[in-house]
């Protein structure tokens, strides 16, 4: 990808690629109507999601691994007055880049 087709590359900090920039993007590079590119856009995210609930891994290539992971209740602390809170047992989903995409974005800060 080219740092024209994402605009947030120069400024990290300061934007994020949202789903209305997907769906005009699909527009304007494939020719899609807007209509079918914002269904396409959609559809993904929910198959992704759905996945992500009945516990599967997704696994895009050249961009990384989505997966599930248990964590254990465990004890924590509220800031403001110290008092102990249990934190309980939940599910959590990480994300880990691919070789791939780090290797690109390495090339893009440097």
């Amino acid at each position: 990808m080219t740092e024209t087709s994402l605009p947030a590359a120069q400024g990290l900090e300061e934007a994020a690629l949202t789903k209305a920039e997907l769906v005009d993007m699909l527009f304007e590079q494939l020719g899609m109507n807007k209509r079918d590119a914002k269904q396409v856009v959609d559809s993904f995210f929910d198959l992704m999601v759905q996945s992500l609930a009945r516990g599967e891994d997704v696994k895009l290539s050249g961009l990384g691994n989505f997966q599930v992971r248990q964590k254990a209740p465990r004890p924590g602390r509220n800031p403001r007055t110290g008092e102990l809170v249990p934190i309980a047992a939940r599910r959590v989903v990480t994300f880990h880049a691919s070789a791939k995409c780090k290797a690109l974005m390495h090339e893009t800060m440097a």
